[in-house]
């Protein structure tokens, strides 16, 4: 046995008791039928809503003034109750809290990203759960959890924290970045060649193959199974750039951390809805979901704030029946003003998308808001004149003359202290 998988284990025995059994339960599941699977989430539901009502303050009372009765008698009956939001998980968080006493729970953190920073504490078998849901995707991949690999993480961790964070990460078989300039990317040229695998945001996954690209470097990676995108939007043209520099696609994982794994990309292209331990559902092309295994802070029917397009049910050909997320289409809730009319600003993937399909232009970019009626577009490529009568083409088919737009070519708006933002907006 390797040192790296000794590790590993005694970590797991330390930290999650519960992670291999479980894990070995979603291999064993993944050869269930839907109507199995369903079945499974059926009694696992029961047993959620039944221990809400019993020791959480905030869903007792939920339950009781929506007229909902925990004691379901099918599936489709959690559709009757309300969805709760982010707001409520971090103003109703102590309520929301179950009082029951676990043998060990974690304190978890939201990146706040979207403005809202939430707090709370998960039970192991939950923790448990999520990493084993993240341990049977890497699986599919040949990816063992001990195996060595580079990860895309971290902009906000202080100097101090460094040493500690570093010292975790080299008993995980973890090199993570820390400074995301080109001169430490190109650092990592030599390391690639010892890596399994590359995890973490898409978009600076996207940024180390453009480096290799732009500087020509001939890399060699004899051991890299899988590339694993999180976090943020996988946008074409960063597929394009990765396909060509490492030699394949990128792939998705689709989760949150009061959510937990909601999908996770099979080999075959789908991203497959991991049914053993969320619920997910689909009202106004809004995704609303339900944690199965968050006992101590229960998620139940939550709008987590993106828009999604569910697939239909179906048995993929890599032989799961899980339902798939055929597209994560953007976050709820950000709108574009103009000067008579609001949009919602995932109408702004659509135009770069666009540029990408129909006319071959990518472009990375960043929108800013400041008043009503305009929009300033900051794209990071150098000017091109075709490429700025496009940009405004496009921006015309969906706004009119509602918004005024203007264009700053090679501007550089990713700070890497935080997740790339396609949209700011100053007037909300």
């Amino acid at each position: 046995m390797s040192i790296a998988k000794t590790i590993f284990l005694a970590g797991v025995k330390r930290r999650n008791p519960g992670l291999l059994e479980r894990f070995d339960f979603l291999k064993t599941t993944e050869a269930w039928t839907y109507d199995q699977l369903k079945a499974y989430q059926f009694q696992e539901l029961k047993k959620l809503l039944l221990l809400a009502n019993k020791h959480s303050p905030f869903y007792q009372n939920h339950f009781r003034s929506n007229g909902f009765d925990p004691a379901i008698t099918s599936l489709d009956d959690l559709r009757q109750l309300p969805p709760v939001t982010k707001t409520e998980l971090i103003s109703e968080n102590a309520q929301i809290h179950t009082n029951l006493n676990f043998d060990r729970t974690f304190f978890c953190e939201t990146s706040g990203s979207t403005g809202q920073m939430l707090s709370f504490w998960r039970n192991e078998e939950w923790d448990s759960a999520n990493r084993a849901a993240i341990m049977r995707g890497h699986s599919w991949y040949d990816v063992k959890a001990w195996e060595k690999n580079l990860y895309f993480w971290g902009y906000n961790i202080q100097s101090g924290q460094r040493l500690k964070t570093r010292f975790l990460d080299t008993l995980q078989n973890r090199y993570r970045l820390f400074d995301y300039s080109e001169a430490t990317m190109a650092k990592l040229f030599k390391k690639l060649e010892s890596i399994t695998y590359l995890h973490g945001y898409a978009s600076m996954i996207y940024e180390l193959a453009r480096v290799i690209q732009e500087q020509k470097v001939t890399i060699q990676l004899p051991k890299l199974k899988m590339i694993k995108g999180t976090s943020e939007k996988i946008y074409p043209h960063y597929q394009e750039t990765i396909t060509e520099v490492f030699g394949q696609k990128m792939i998705s994982e689709y989760g949150a951390a009061e959510a937990s794994i909601i999908a996770f990309e099979c080999p075959h292209g789908q991203m497959h809805t991991t049914m053993e331990n969320v619920i997910v559902e689909e009202e106004d092309n809004e995704i609303i979901v339900t944690n199965l295994v968050a006992h101590s802070f229960p998620i139940i029917r939550y709008k987590l704030g993106d828009y999604v397009k569910l697939g239909k049910t179906s048995s993929c050909s890599c032989g799961l029946s899980h339902p798939v997320v055929e597209e994560i289409e953007g976050r709820v809730g950000k709108n574009i003003y103009g000067e008579t009319h609001k949009y919602p600003s995932l109408t702004l993937y659509y135009v770069f998308k666009n540029l990408f399909f129909e006319k071959g232009f990518k472009f990375n970019y960043q929108c800013v808001q400041e008043k009503k009626g305009t929009l300033m577009v900051l794209i990071k490529e150098p000017f091109s004149n075709d490429g700025e009568k496009l940009i405004r083409a496009e921006f015309e088919k969906y706004f009119k003359t509602d918004l005024q737009i203007s264009i700053a070519f090679s501007q550089e708006f990713h700070s890497h202290k935080a997740k790339l933002k396609d949209f700011i907006s100053k007037v909300e």
